[in-house]
């Protein structure tokens, strides 16, 4: 078993894991990782990245450019064009993102899941009753997106985001080792809550959810900082998106969580723990 071996199966120990990535100051941390990312000199870039290839086993053979500033630069990627096929049937919604298939499937009431086990609430992940109402008793995927993939998300459909919330948190890590022991992780984390209705009418919501390490949520057609300076809330916004088109991206692997009526279904390529790409099937309008 080669050294890099022996380290990768320690530090997938789920008590290991844990430990390495949650009980370590994760604002200190994540602040520390958000300034050292953005470094530009060239040792301590070719470094960072050789590093994080090497125990990740990240690809960087679909980025559209081979030079990168810093890390962080290569961590908020774009693709070339056509590396992702966008599935064109007009009932369909897309995944987002690039991302592994966690929980999933139909919400009881209010009542969903984060991990097998491990309940949540609509109430206390949106922070709203007129979109929890929306979502009663609809479908939700849960897309976890790890370090090495790539970071930027899309519009699962041609919409309109009408409003955009932004709730303040902490920085858990959003992997299984943390999901199996943190309640109600999704809550607790920093978030903000994308607002988007079909051209038939049907309300969509996207959750992106912050992690450990920078933590950092940005949009393209909104400032979040504006809603972060308030310390939280909602905001009205009217932009239009075609299905594909980039809403924005995360500054380090985390989460989307998609909620939709209960009038949709899961694709059958949904599955827990299956590897999805931004552009493929994910939900099924009626």
């Amino acid at each position: 078993m080669t050294v890099k071996s022996r380290l990768l199966r320690i530090l997938h120990q789920d008590d290991v894991n844990f430990l390495v990535t949650n009980r370590l100051p994760r604002r200190s941390l994540s602040r520390f990782v958000g300034w050292f990312s953005r470094i530009e000199q060239p040792l301590v870039r070719d470094v960072s990245i050789g590093l994080w290839r090497y125990f990740s086993g990240l690809d960087l053979s679909e980025a559209d450019s081979a030079e990168f500033r810093s890390m962080h630069d290569c961590f908020t990627r774009r693709l070339k064009r056509g590396a992702r096929p966008i599935d064109p049937a007009a009932n369909v919604l897309v995944s987002p993102c690039d991302a592994i298939v966690g929980a999933h499937g139909r919400i009881c009431g209010t009542k969903l899941y984060q991990i097998k086990g491990r309940s949540y609430a609509l109430t206390e992940l949106l922070c709203d009753r007129r979109l929890v109402e929306s979502h009663r008793d609809g479908c939700y995927v849960t897309l976890r997106l790890t370090s090495a993939m790539y970071h930027r998300f899309h519009a699962p459909h041609d919409c309109r985001i009408e409003r955009v919330g932004y709730i303040a948190g902490d920085s858990w890590n959003v992997n299984p080792a943390a999901l199996r022991r943190v309640d109600k992780l999704y809550c607790k984390n920093e978030r903000a809550v994308l607002h988007a209705r079909l051209a038939t009418g049907d309300a969509i919501s996207l959750v992106p959810v912050g992690a450990i390490l920078v933590s950092g949520i940005r949009l393209n057609f909104f400032d979040l900082e504006r809603l972060k300076s308030n310390g939280g809330g909602t905001a009205f916004c009217s932009a239009e998106f075609r299905k594909g088109d980039e809403l924005g991206w995360f500054e380090h692997g985390s989460t989307i969580i998609v909620f939709a009526p209960g009038s949709f279904s899961l694709c059958d390529n949904v599955q827990n723990g299956a590897m999805i790409r931004f552009g493929q099937p994910l939900m099924r309008m009626p």
